[in-house]
C-alpha cells in the first residue's frame, strides 16, 4: 500500500506538469506496472528516457511526418473506410484503433498488420479489453484475457527482433528494432532483452491507443455539434478544390493550412483528455500553496482540473472550437493548455 496525495487544483497541477524532472517524476502504482511491464520505459527516468525519447522523434518527429507518415495515414485511412462501407456496423473505437495500428506497427517495427492476418492486433485487441477489469488473473475473466495478450505480443515480438538479429538482410527503412539496438549497445546494463520488449510493448499500445480515444472523442463532439461539422467540411472541400489532381496525396502545406481542423482537435482533447489521472512522485521536498510535499510523496494530478478550469475558459464543458481562433490571435502568458502525455 502507498500513501498518496490526490490534487484537484488547476494551479498545482500546472506546477507539476512544469517541474517535471526537476521536482516530480513520473510514477505509477504497481498494479499499472504489472500490466505493461516491470521493464516498461515508464520507470526509467533522467538521461536514458530523454535519450530514448530523443530516439523515437527520429522515427516520429516533423520531418517523418513531412516526408513519410502523412501519406502513410492517408492510404491507410482511405483503405479502411473503404473496408467499412461494405460493412452494416463497426465499433468505432476498435475499428479506429486497428486502423492506426497498421500504421504505427509498420513505423515501429516494420510489421505489416494488413499481410499477417490481424494476429498481433488481436492480442493487442484482448489486451485492451481487459485492461481496466478487476485484477484477478484466473482463466475465465477479462484481467486473464488482458494478461494473456500481453504475453502473447511479447512472444510475437521476441520472435520479431530474433529474427532480426539472426538475419543479414538489409532492412530498407530504419525502425525502433534499429534504435533498440543503438541504446542497447550505449547502455548494455539498463536496455536489456526484457525491457527492449517492454519498450516495444508499451509505445505499440500507447500509439494506437491514445489517439484513437481522441479520434473517437471528436467525431462524437462533431456528431453532437452540426455547426462545426459543417465548417469541418467545407476547410476540406475547399482543400480539395483546389487541387489540380484532385486524386492525389495531400501535401504538406496543406495539412498545415487545416486551421480549423486544429482547433476541433484541440478542443476535443481538452473535453476529453486522453489521460484523465497521472501519477507523479517527488524527487525533492517540495513546498506549494502552504503545503509541504515531502520527498518520495505520491501524487495523482488530474488534467481535467486545468482542461476545464472557468477561470481560463468561458462555459468548460461546452465544444465550442472556435474559442482556439482567439487563443491563437491572443496567446495568454502562461497558455490555458497543458497537453499531458504518458511519456
Amino acid at each position: 500500500m502507498e500513501d498518496l496525495i490526490v490534487s484537484l487544483d488547476p494551479e498545482v497541477t500546472n506546477f507539476v506538469f512544469q517541474q517535471e524532472e526537476r521536482l516530480f517524476q513520473m510514477w505509477y502504482p504497481d498494479s499499472f506496472i504489472r500490466i505493461i511491464g516491470t521493464d516498461s520505459l515508464i520507470r526509467t527516468h533522467g538521461l536514458l528516457h530523454r535519450h530514448i525519447k530523443n530516439l523515437a522523434l527520429r522515427l516520429f518527429g516533423p520531418e517523418n511526418l513531412r516526408r513519410e507518415i502523412i501519406h502513410d495515414v492517408q492510404k491507410t485511412v482511405e483503405a479502411s473506410l473503404s473496408s467499412w462501407l461494405n460493412q452494416p456496423s463497426i465499433e468505432l473505437k476498435e475499428a479506429v484503433s486497428s486502423m492506426i495500428f497498421k500504421v504505427t506497427a509498420k513505423k515501429l517495427i516494420s510489421y505489416d498488420s494488413s499481410t499477417s492476418d490481424g494476429k498481433m492486433w488481436k492480442q493487442y485487441d484482448a489486451f485492451t479489453q481487459g485492461l481496466f477489469a478487476f485484477p484477478l488473473c484466473i482463466p475465465g475473466t477479462a484481467f486473464y484475457k488482458c494478461m494473456q495478450g500481453r504475453k502473447n505480443v511479447i512472444k510475437m515480438l521476441k520472435e520479431i527482433l530474433d529474427e532480426r538479429k539472426n538475419t543479414e538482410e538489409h532492412h530498407e527503412s530504419v525502425d525502433f528494432f534499429d534504435v533498440i539496438e543503438e541504446v542497447k549497445a550505449e547502455n548494455p546494463d539498463q536496455m536489456t532483452e526484457n525491457a527492449a520488449l517492454d519498450l516495444l510493448f508499451l509505445l505499440l499500445f500507447a500509439s494506437f491507443e491514445t489517439t484513437s480515444s481522441g479520434i473517437t472523442a471528436m467525431l462524437i463532439f462533431l456528431t453532437d455539434n452540426p455547426e462545426a461539422l459543417q465548417e469541418l467540411i467545407e476547410e476540406h472541400n475547399n482543400i480539395r478544390k483546389r487541387k489540380a489532381d484532385k486524386n492525389s496525396e495531400i501535401t504538406w502545406e496543406e495539412y498545415k493550412s487545416m486551421k480549423f481542423t486544429s482547433h476541433v482537435i484541440h478542443e476535443a482533447l481538452r473535453l476529453a483528455s486522453i489521460a484523465p489521472v497521472m501519477f507523479r512522485e517527488a524527487i525533492e521536498d517540495v513546498h506549494i500553496k502552504g503545503f509541504a510535499i515531502p520527498k518520495g510523496s505520491k501524487i495523482m494530478i488530474c488534467p481535467y482540473t486545468v482542461h476545464l478550469n472557468p477561470v481560463v475558459y468561458k462555459d468548460p464543458n461546452t465544444f465550442n472550437p472556435w474559442r482556439w481562433k482567439l487563443e491563437s490571435n491572443q496567446r495568454r502568458k502562461n497558455g490555458p493548455f497543458s497537453w499531458t502525455t504518458i511519456s
